[in-house]
């Protein structure tokens, strides 16, 4: 396991709470998401999803650039249409249970 580093804000911010995590594993994706958080505070939950993925999106495509120098506008718009085309036509089918919980 290669677990990524928790970002020094949400170290020292004592309300952080984490809101995805995923994994490549056993020749697919396993996420553990922080379903109700948004619907708990009285906010739309599925916008409230759309948002973070727009914002991983970008953070992505920022991130593309400064590693490896690629335009992060021509990024954008590539993560763009394969999120658009995963969804219109999915490349493996979404299995599992969603388990309440943490740890």
């Amino acid at each position: 396991m290669k677990p990524l580093v928790i970002p020094p804000a949400a170290q020292r911010d004592e309300s952080a709470r984490q809101l995805i995590s995923a994994w490549a594993a056993e020749k697919g994706l396993h996420c553990t998401l922080n379903i109700g958080m948004w619907h708990n505070s009285g906010r739309d939950e599925p916008a409230s999803w759309g948002i973070l993925l727009s914002d991983l999106a970008r953070h992505a495509a920022n991130a593309l650039q400064e590693e490896y120098g690629l335009d992060s506008g021509d990024t954008l718009a590539r993560i763009r249409q394969a999120f658009d085309m995963e969804l219109a036509d999915p490349t493996s089918d979404t299995t599992g249970a969603f388990n309440h919980g943490h740890s």
